[in-house]
């Protein structure tokens, strides 16, 4: 993508041609790289480790299977559980999908050959960034999501904003949708669906089902401890305790969110508890979401910290909100990188911040200046203050500050803006 701009900057260069083979090669040593290391550290770790299956005969106790070559124990009795099994590539009731064929984000990125064609169904994350991927290798991409528009969770101009850019590179994007069936004509799918109360039809030789995942508990037995789980995931309490004491989750298993350095904390709050517990102790570590963070890695990128301007709204929260556009901040145009914005949400009493949303250029590296900010309760006026070197990206972060701080000093702007 980057290559395809190199005229902008007075470099020629012959059309770039993507080597899907060398991909494959190069997306495979990486991870298989990643997987040694993190199996070297599970094996060589100062606990016994089984590769097993298992599933709960009681609330203490543990059936095993091996898995491989190694050898287990039938059972294991524990006095604290800590269940973080992900999740799993959920599976949507849409006619004709399963007879058609699809690939999951799993089956995605081992093609023997890429396509030259492809629908992508949903509009999150996962999604937005696939569809992307293949875009930039040359392939003829179309969005379908169900919601009004892209990443339905974040605010309305994140989503809109990234609808745009993947607009004017050349991929379509239909939102507001209601698919009504997927045909199989020959060697390519076509997804019917109504928009507006229109009927629409996109073709394609395959279909990317990215509509979310769910937890993978199958053949857990939850139930035989007494676990609870609710609408798929497994009910917890702040302290990652399950309604029985001592078994506790973390991750894509119980949510709320699911992202990799959340469940990452979620896994610390329960082991530490989990100390606590079978010390004879009152478990005291809580998981606090103030400060939840989310990367989606499209180009340009889009990231956000804390709360959003909706849910500030919907805790009765008197905020103040600022936007700046990267198409008039010096670096990003110097960079050809202009698309996207940098927003601030604060409190009104005292212009503390409490959320932060960027779509730009290294939004990925942006948003954690206003991380920091957050994790000190820190307000509009002190990020104003903050020196930054010029020219830089992160130096855009101080045009909202300083009209947040502006608008509270003055009392000007209306109540919530």
């Amino acid at each position: 993508h980057e290559i395809e701009r190199a005229k902008e900057f007075g470099i020629l260069v012959g059309k770039p041609k993507p080597d899907w083979k060398a991909i494959l090669k190069r997306k495979d040593r990486l991870i298989g790289e990643f997987a040694d290391y993190r199996r070297e550290q599970l094996e060589k770790g100062k606990f016994t480790f089984y590769r097993a299956k298992g599933r709960f005969t009681g609330p203490h106790r543990l059936a095993l299977e091996a898995v491989g070559k190694g050898k287990v124990p039938a059972e294991i009795e524990a006095k604290t559980y800590l269940v973080a099994t992900g999740s799993r590539t959920a599976k949507r009731e849409i006619p004709g999908l399963e007879e058609a064929g699809y690939w999951t984000s799993d089956e995605c990125l081992q093609a023997a050959k890429p396509v030259k064609s492809l629908i992508v169904l949903g509009g999150r994350a996962v999604a937005l960034e696939f569809a992307q991927y293949y875009a930039h290798l040359g392939v003829k991409v179309a969005v379908i999501q169900r919601s009004e528009r892209l990443l339905p969770e974040s605010d309305p101009e994140v989503g809109d904003t990234l609808a745009e850019v993947f607009r004017k590179q050349g991929s379509e994007v239909f939102c507001g949708t209601q698919i009504q069936r997927v045909v199989k004509k020959g060697k390519r799918k076509r997804i019917e669906f109504l928009q507006n109360g229109k009927k629409r039809g996109v073709e394609a030789e395959q279909i990317l089902q990215a509509l979310g995942r769910v937890p993978d508990l199958d053949g857990l037995n939850l139930w035989t401890a007494g676990v609870k789980t609710e609408n798929g995931k497994v009910t917890i309490q702040t302290t990652q305790q399950t309604n029985v004491p001592h078994i506790f989750a973390a991750g894509d298993v119980c949510g709320p969110y699911e992202v990799v350095h959340l469940a990452i904390q979620q896994g610390e709050v329960a082991a530490k508890n989990a100390a606590a517990l079978v010390s004879g102790q009152e478990p005291k570590e809580r998981m606090d979401y103030r400060l939840k963070l989310e990367v989606i890695f499209t180009s340009p990128e889009a990231a956000a910290v804390g709360y959003s301007e909706k849910e500030c709204r919907e805790k009765g929260w008197d905020i103040v909100t600022a936007s700046y556009p990267f198409a008039d901040h010096g670096k990003s145009m110097v960079m050809g990188a202009t698309d996207g914005f940098v927003k601030l949400i604060a409190l009104r009493q005292r212009g503390e911040i409490v959320g932060a949303q960027v779509v730009g250029p290294h939004a990925s590296d942006l948003i954690h200046e206003p991380l920091a900010i957050l994790r000190y309760r820190g307000t509009a006026e002190e990020m104003m203050n903050l020196p930054h070197y010029h020219p830089t990206l992160a130096e855009i972060w101080t045009y909202p500050a300083e009209e947040i701080f502006s608008k509270i000093s003055s009392g000007s702007g209306k109540r919530g803006d």
